[in-house]
């Protein structure tokens, strides 16, 4: 009997992927990302049930490490961004583009002429 036996060979290749089936005709259709039938159509379905406490530290703890990341990346950029702007515009103008930084402007001969009379 062992003989009529086809042998088990180790298989290498993956196996093909398995058609979509679609969704029955009375469920509604979620539009989303993915193709999981779990998950509603998105890469990341819902957990099934709570994580644990600890669990639950760690993603906070990475979201504000990306949150703090990502916050100081922007004023980062903007700051360069300001200086080059800044730089920009003292080689336009060939001086001081602040006009509250500008050497103070001596009194016209018309307005001195004015506060005499």
């Amino acid at each position: 009997m062992a003989s009529q036996e086809k042998p088990i060979a180790p298989s290498s290749a993956p196996s093909p992927p398995q058609p979509q089936l679609p969704p029955p005709e009375g469920a509604p259709r979620i539009r989303g990302f993915g193709g999981g039938a779990a998950g509603g159509g998105y890469p990341n379905p819902p957990d099934a049930a709570l994580p644990d406490a600890a669990t639950l530290r760690d993603q906070w703890r990475f979201a504000v490490r990306q949150y703090s990341r990502w916050y100081s990346q922007a004023w980062g950029t903007a700051i360069l961004a300001g200086g080059a702007f800044f730089a920009l515009g003292w080689l336009v103008k060939g001086s001081n583009p602040l006009p509250s930084r500008a050497d103070p402007r001596p009194p016209n001969d018309a307005s001195a002429d004015e506060e005499k009379k």
